[in-house]
């Protein structure tokens, strides 16, 4: 720390000690009102201290927090998946609904052919059997016709 070369020795010296007075609480004085338009110049503050000192300066508003973000009660994810489930629930619901058409339309289209073919068995089966002497149509005697087609002639 000190050079080789010098005689140079530390000297003790006293030392004081002082211990800080406890001052009774200080009660700052009214500060003046100056009228003034609001919100355009904070308000001064004066205090005087325990010495007689007076301190004058601004009033610091404590730091306050940015306003969070006001969130959905329900997330927004949720929301999507219950409307796409409601969806799909639809579709299927739709899909079954147009099957059960389907169905039944063919049933009512297979009980229709069933009918006809039922109505138009019944009239030939009442052509058939009817009791009746007259009969409609061409009587064809087909002993002679055969034997005119083969040329037998008798």
């Amino acid at each position: 720390m000190y050079p080789d070369h010098s005689p140079h020795v530390p000297v003790q010296r006293a030392v004081e000690v002082h211990q800080p007075t406890p001052y009774p609480p200080a009660v700052p004085a009214p500060a003046p009102v100056a009228p003034g338009q609001p919100n355009s110049v904070p308000a001064v503050a004066s205090i005087v201290l325990p010495d007689g000192r007076v301190v004058t300066g601004y009033a610091i508003d404590a730091a306050r927090p940015e306003p969070v973000a006001v969130k959905p009660a329900v997330s927004r994810t949720a929301v999507n998946v219950a409307l796409g489930g409601v969806g799909f629930l639809a579709v299927c619901g739709g899909l079954i609904l147009l099957t059960s058409f389907i169905a039944a339309l063919t049933a009512f289209i297979t009980q229709l052919i069933i009918l006809a073919a039922v109505i138009f068995g019944g009239w030939i089966a009442v052509q058939i059997f009817s009791t009746s002497g007259h009969q409609g149509g061409t009587t064809v005697n087909i002993r002679k016709a055969v034997i005119k087609r083969n040329h037998f002639h008798g």
